[in-house]
C-alpha cells in the first residue's frame, strides 16, 4: 500500500466548470425528467441521439483516452464532472458502461483500434461482466474453445446499447481479455426488466462466438472496476445533489397550516443534516477522482468514496420523496427515478459493506 499522504486541489477548474455546463445544458435540452421517465413505458423513447451527442458533440466519450489514440487526453477529474451530471439527470446513457469501464479496460490492454473508434464514439462498448462485480473480484470469464466463447454473463449494464463487448475469457494461461461485435453469431444479448431501467442491463450468452483476442485480462479489468468505482461515487454525489437543492427549494415555497414548511423546526434538522451528508460526498468524490486522476493512493480513495457515497445517496433521495409529501408519491414528479438510481448505484460495483472490507485491508485494519 501507498504510505504517501499528499493531497490535491479539489476545487474544480474552469475546465471542470465549463464541461458542467455543456453537459448540464444539453440534458437540459434533451433529456428532461418528463421524457426519463417514459423509460417504463411499453414503448420506451430511444435515447441513442443523447448519447450520440454526448459521445461525439461534446466528446465526452474519449475523456480517458490518450489523444495519440484520439481521445481527449483528459482524466478521471473531468470524466467525473460528466457522472456527476449524469446523476444530476438521471441521464440514460451507457457512458459508465462505455466510456469508462469498457475504454479503461481496452486502453489498459494496450488496443488501439476500437480505443479511437469508441473515442470518435464510432462505437459503444461494454465490459461483459456483472454489474455487482467490486474491485478485487475474482472474474471468472467464459470459456474459450476450437469454435470459439461459450459462456453466459448475468446483468452486464450497457450491452443492449453496445456494438462491441469486452469479455474476459478464461484462458490457459490465466484470464484474458478478447472483443466480439454484440451482433455476431453465438452472442444473444437478453435484456432484463430492473429497478432502474435508466440504466439498462442483460444476461449476455455466448455459443461458439468468434472474438479477437486483445490481451491478458487481470490488470485490465481490475484497473476498469476501480476507475469506475471512483467515477461512480461522483454520479452517486450527482443525485444527492438534484435531491437536496430540490426538496430545499421545495421547503422554501410549500405552505401547510398556513407556513412555510421549512420553518418548522423538525425539517429544519433534517435538511441541515442532508446539507452535511452532501458537503461529505462532495470530498470524498472529489478526492477519489482526484487520487484516481493523480495515481496516489486511488485503490483507497475509491473504496473510501463508494463506501460513503453510496449510502449517502440513497438517504438523501428517500428524504427527497418523504419531505416532497404526497407530490413525491406521485410517478410524474421524477423524485423516483433518483431513489431507484440511487438503490441501482449501492449495489453496482460493490456494496457499501465490500468497499468498507477492501478499505480494511488496504490500510491494514484487522476485520472480527
Amino acid at each position: 500500500m501507498s504510505t504517501s499522504t499528499s493531497v490535491g486541489d479539489l476545487l474544480y477548474s474552469d475546465t471542470e466548470e465549463a464541461l458542467r455546463d455543456a453537459v448540464r445544458r444539453l440534458f437540459a435540452d434533451r433529456c428532461p425528467p418528463e421524457l426519463v421517465v417514459r423509460v417504463y413505458d411499453p414503448e420506451p423513447p430511444d435515447f441513442t441521439a443523447l448519447w450520440r451527442a454526448l459521445a461525439t458533440e461534446l466528446g465526452v466519450a474519449g475523456l480517458l483516452v490518450p489523444e495519440t489514440l484520439g481521445g481527449a487526453g483528459a482524466g478521471p477529474r473531468e470524466a467525473a464532472v460528466v457522472m456527476e451530471e449524469i446523476g444530476r439527470a438521471v441521464a440514460p446513457v451507457p457512458f459508465l458502461s462505455s466510456a469508462v469501464l469498457a475504454t479503461v479496460a481496452l486502453v489498459s490492454a494496450g488496443e488501439t483500434e476500437a480505443v479511437a473508434a469508441l473515442a470518435a464514439g464510432e462505437l459503444t462498448a461494454a465490459l461483459a461482466v456483472p454489474l455487482t462485480t467490486a474491485p478485487g473480484d475474482r472474474v471468472a470469464g467464459v470459456s474459450r474453445g476450437a469454435d470459439g466463447l461459450t459462456g453466459s454473463i448475468t446483468s452486464v449494464a450497457g450491452a443492449v446499447q453496445a456494438d462491441l463487448l469486452v469479455v474476459p475469457v478464461a484462458g490457459a494461461d490465466g484470464l484474458e481479455l478478447h472483443t466480439v461485435s454484440r451482433i455476431a453469431p453465438g452472442v444473444d444479448v437478453a435484456p432484463l426488466r430492473s429497478l432502474d431501467m435508466t440504466r439498462p442491463i442483460a444476461d449476455v450468452r455466448f455459443s461458439s462466438a468468434a472474438s479477437v483476442r486483445v490481451g491478458p485480462g487481470d490488470g485490465p479489468i481490475a484497473s476498469a472496476l476501480e476507475t469506475g468505482a471512483a467515477m461512480l461515487a461522483s454520479e452517486q454525489l450527482g443525485v444527492a445533489r438534484w435531491c437536496f437543492d430540490t426538496t430545499l427549494a421545495y421547503a422554501k415555497q410549500r405552505t401547510q397550516f398556513g407556513r412555510l414548511i421549512g420553518s418548522y423546526q423538525a425539517l429544519k434538522h433534517r435538511l441541515a443534516d442532508l446539507w452535511f451528508e452532501v458537503g461529505a460526498a462532495t470530498a470524498a468524490a472529489r478526492h477519489a477522482a482526484d487520487a484516481c486522476a493523480r495515481g496516489d493512493d486511488a485503490s483507497v480513495a475509491a473504496a473510501l468514496a463508494q463506501a460513503y457515497c453510496s449510502g449517502v445517496a440513497v438517504h438523501v433521495a428517500e428524504e427527497c420523496v418523504q419531505l416532497h409529501g404526497g407530490i413525491g408519491m406521485t410517478w410524474e414528479y421524477p423524485a423516483h427515478l433518483y431513489l431507484k438510481r440511487a438503490k441501482s448505484d449501492q449495489l453496482a460495483l460493490g456494496t457499501g459493506y465490500r468497499h468498507r472490507a477492501r478499505l480494511a485491508d488496504l490500510v491494514d485494519l484487522v476485520r472480527e
